[in-house]
């Protein structure tokens, strides 16, 4: 069987069918069985191309042969090779030349156990058939479910096709006079900002961001309409969910987000009515507690507005974030000449694709030139991204991995 497996694994049935329907066949023929999972699904995207998946698993091709072996390839582009009476050494020197096939991604590097870990998992089939059973019938189970999901999402998209317009002045000023008189808290939305110190996975919330959902208001309001095609007609829409928000926060009796929240707001705003009211609704100790995020775009469009509201807030005693940085424009910002406090710089998986660390450690000297404590690694969906941003002296951390530890711990973000 062997290759054959990779080329054919779009057609047919799935591998993870096929995985599951070998382990029953088997029945009690277990003796001397052995299986390793190899995680290849948890590589980089430029890594688990299906040219990569057919090398890799090319490289238990002599094995397949020598040891009544058999590879399955899954959906997700991991490896499950079963053989019989293999020498766990020769095991592992395939197991380790795959390894070394991907040695440029984080997940082949490190010799820890716990590196190797995350790299493949073994199974005695003999002592462990049961568990395997329920683990590769879970797998199956999953990709049944994958497979519906993808053909219903396909079928939407051919739906979809096309069909979304793009914002025009007209349907602007209709969405404006609607939001002027729409009750939106159903729209808000909060996610936590929370500090995770090295050696804890424990997140302590150290404020929550508040923002209205521009995706689910569009799908609710103007669903054949893309609200973000034109860029200074979505800035002006922004002012005006702005005005919103602060309206919202003044009729606010939640007692959860009286104070220790961050809004996203225009510097125009901030020198408007709205801003005045909400400000003198707050409690002066509240003020403290309060972040104001600002855009990139909007601070350097006009610096002298900017300037002039960063005077206002800094002597109400509210704090300055500057949202939107990522791992190239950080070096461009000089935090304290900007009178900012806070910055939030996004995570994306190829900030730790550098074999040779000299972009690592050039971005370290930017962060600490910054200060440490005062960046917020944002978009955070993987452990990897809090590794990461421990290994650069990073504290504090927002995003749906984030949400997924305050969810786990009962806590609410």
């Amino acid at each position: 069987m062997a290759i054959s497996q990779v080329q054919n694994r779009s057609r047919g049935p799935s591998q993870e069918y096929l995985l599951l329907d070998y382990l029953q066949r088997l029945g009690r023929n277990l003796e001397g069985r052995m299986a390793v999972h190899i995680h290849l699904s948890r590589l980089r995207p430029q890594n688990r191309q299906d040219h990569h998946i057919r090398i890799a698993a090319a490289t238990f091709e002599g094995m397949v042969n020598n040891y009544e072996g058999q590879i399955f390839v899954l959906s997700n582009s991991d490896l499950f090779f079963i053989c019989k009476d293999a020498a766990i050494e020769d095991i592992d020197a395939a197991i380790m030349k795959v390894r070394y096939l991907f040695s440029e991604d984080p997940l082949s590097q490190g010799d820890e156990e716990e590196d190797l870990a995350r790299f493949c998992t073994w199974y005695n089939v003999e002592s462990q058939f049961d568990e395997l059973l329920d683990i590769v019938k879970s797998m199956h189970r999953e990709r049944e479910r994958k497979a519906r999901l993808a053909v219903a999402s396909e079928k939407g998209a051919q739906l979809n096709k096309g069909s979304r317009k793009a914002l025009d002045p007209e349907q602007l000023g209709k969405l404006e006079n609607f939001l002027r008189r729409a009750d939106l808290s159903n729209l808000m939305r909060r996610q936590a900002v929370c500090a995770i110190t090295p050696g804890s996975q424990a997140p302590q919330p150290v404020f929550r961001e508040l923002y209205i959902s521009i995706a689910d208001l569009q799908q609710s309001v103007l669903p054949e309409f893309d609200l973000a095609s034109n860029l200074w007609l979505f800035q002006h829409l922004t002012q005006t969910l702005d005005s919103r928000m602060l309206s919202m926060l003044v009729r606010n009796d939640d007692s959860s987000i009286a104070s220790s929240f961050s809004i996203n707001l225009n510097v125009g705003t901030i020198l408007s009515p709205p801003f005045l009211n909400f400000d003198s609704s707050l409690k002066a100790i509240a003020r403290g507690t309060v972040v104001i995020e600002l855009q990139k775009i909007d601070i350097f469009g006009d610096m002298g507005a900017y300037m002039f509201a960063r005077d206002f807030m800094r002597e109400r005693g509210y704090r300055i974030c500057l949202d939107g940085l990522n791992h190239l424009t950080l070096q461009f910002i000089d935090r304290e000449r900007l009178g900012l406090d806070l910055l939030k710089l996004i995570w994306t998986p190829d900030m730790a694709d550098d074999l040779s660390g000299s972009r690592t450690t050039e971005l370290k000297e930017h962060i600490d030139r910054c200060g440490r404590a005062r960046i917020i690694l944002a978009r955070c969906d993987s452990d990897e991204a809090v590794r990461f941003g421990q290994s650069l002296g990073i504290t504090m951390y927002q995003g749906r991995y984030i949400d997924k530890l305050l969810t786990s711990e009962g806590r609410v973000g």
